[in-house]
């Protein structure tokens, strides 16, 4: 690897602590609610257990849709800075909570922390990465979120094992871990050379830009050509600059609408096909595929943990290559297969029964078979999402908006998903308890619909620079769209910078 590409991938690489925190919050939750010491505390049933995960996402929702004003005004490396603080408080109140208030007020802390984090970081990886490998540095970001998931499920099945209340406050206790590492490397992260050069501070993003991509060389081919393909397009979107939320709906010939609508729908869809009520709950999940005691489903917990997080290395090496599209339709498709399998076992072998100590219904298998069958799906399941819509859920909005609207419209497609998400851990307990096997056919049914969705919509966006985005979507506009752009900002070639003027006479 060369310096500069090692340079790059650290970058990424440490910025994606912020999924790694994601991550954490997400699995920690699902094994500290089924703890003996917790519920001693917080006794609650299906519709408690849902409003203790949802406050955390109903945070998430605002912090995204405050983000994107954050990391246009701050930049991204100051808002990732922020977001980490923010965190930290978060945990601290959650670990400490005596009464549901703290608990809630903790959870929603943390969460708008994390709202802001899982649409900044995306979007940072993805204005510092070379377009050749972008799909894999943003994929890190998922890859962090499953290491963060599969840390917190070891740490609740070890902690399980604690006679006191310290059982479910050690796992809450140690996410301000990585968010203190992440306040403190985020000093040492470089700006977003886009974001610096929107802001004119031209020297300092052919510095940055020179460490990406030119080895610390300023008059590097390649930096040259990036400084100037960058510079050009934010004079040309300056023309035409997104000044309000509400031009994100316009239609014209960038087609920013449709972007808005695939954008929105692929962070909504990757909620939708369930992975977030497999990982919220997935003890109790456990608990209907046959697994008698805690311990026992806190360690299958585990060990899905750990097919997620392998499960996503695949899309880090290969998603550059095999695309977003078939990648998208392949996990969809095994996903809903799996999800209508575990339907089906659970259904045909499946008995309901109601848990008065737990006060919660649950299903119980009449064999083993269909016991294991039911544990192997959900692995299935889990794999197909972490190599799919995992990282690809992430990865193609964070490449698909122009820069002028690219904050916005990140935050807008973002609120998506923690909206979604919100929906998902609030009606999921409910579910359960009432069609119990029929929360998974409904899923299964969803990932099918959304593998034909991603076959008949969406464009293909792979080794395609962020400033070749716009011609990408530019050819589905009709000749009179393209007419209307040329009235109104003028010819290309009227607003080009002069290729043959070097950068460091234009800066002088």
């Amino acid at each position: 690897m060369t310096g500069n590409k090692f340079y790059v991938y650290a970058c990424a690489g440490f910025s994606a602590i912020g999924g790694l925190l994601f991550g954490y919050d997400i699995g920690v939750i699902s094994g500290v609610l089924t703890m003996i010491h917790f519920r001693e505390e917080f006794p609650s049933g299906p519709a408690k257990e849902g409003s203790i995960v949802s406050s955390f996402l109903a945070g998430c929702f605002f912090g995204a849709l405050a983000s994107g004003y954050l990391s246009d005004k701050l930049g991204r490396k100051y808002s990732v800075l922020v977001g980490s603080i923010v965190f930290f408080v978060g945990g601290v109140l959650q670990a400490t909570s005596a009464t549901f208030a703290q608990l809630y007020t903790g959870r929603v802390i943390s969460g708008i922390a994390v709202g802001g984090l899982s649409m900044i970081v995306p979007l940072y990886q993805s204005e510092i990465s070379p377009k050749e490998i972008r799909g894999r540095l943003v994929s890190l970001q998922q890859w962090s979120i499953t290491i963060g998931i599969a840390i917190s499920f070891w740490i609740d099945y070890a902690t399980e094992k604690i006679d006191s209340p310290q059982q479910w406050r050690i796992p809450l206790w140690l996410q301000i871990v990585p968010a203190s590492i992440l306040v403190i490397g985020t000093y040492f992260l470089p700006f977003s050379p886009r974001w610096l050069l929107d802001h004119d501070r031209d020297e300092e993003a052919i510095e940055v830009l020179a460490k990406l991509q030119g080895g610390g060389d300023k008059n590097a081919a390649i930096v040259q050509e990036e400084y100037r393909e960058i510079k050009e397009n934010i004079k040309f979107e300056r023309e035409i600059a997104a000044k309000s939320y509400l031009e994100l709906l316009k239609v014209g010939p960038e087609n920013i609408r449709r972007r808005m609508i695939l954008g929105v729908c692929i962070q909504m869809f990757q909620q939708l096909t369930g992975i977030n009520a497999i990982m919220y709950y997935a003890p109790q999940i456990f608990s209907n595929a046959g697994l008698a005691s805690n311990s026992s489903r806190l360690l299958a917990t585990g060990i899905n943990g750990i097919v997620n997080m392998l499960s996503t290395i695949p899309a880090i090496l290969w998603i550059d290559r095999w695309g977003r599209r078939p990648t998208l339709i392949s996990g969809g498709i095994l996903m809903g297969m799996s999800m209508l399998i575990i339907g089906c076992v659970l259904a045909v072998h499946g008995t309901k029964y109601y848990d008065a100590t737990l006060g919660k219904h649950f299903l119980h298998l009449d064999n083993k078979s269909s016991s294991y069958a039911v544990i192997v799906f959900i692995y299935v399941f889990v794999a197909s999402f972490a190599y799919s819509w995992g990282p690809t859920g992430w990865i193609y909005p964070a490449e698909i908006y122009p820069l002028r609207i690219r904050g916005k419209a990140m935050s807008v497609t973002t609120a998506s998903n923690w909206l979604f998400n919100f929906f998902i851990g609030q009606i999921v307990p409910t579910l359960m308890d009432d069609i119990t096997w029929g929360t998974y056919i409904i899923f299964g049914i969803l990932c099918v619909i959304m593998a034909i969705a991603i076959f008949a919509f969406y464009p293909e966006t792979k080794g395609k620079s962020l400033e070749e985005m716009d011609d990408l979507f530019k050819k589905t506009s009709t000749s009179k769209q393209q007419k209307s752009r040329d009235l109104e900002v003028g010819k290309p070639e009227e607003q080009t910078i002069n290729k043959n003027e070097p950068i460091i006479q234009k800066l002088n």
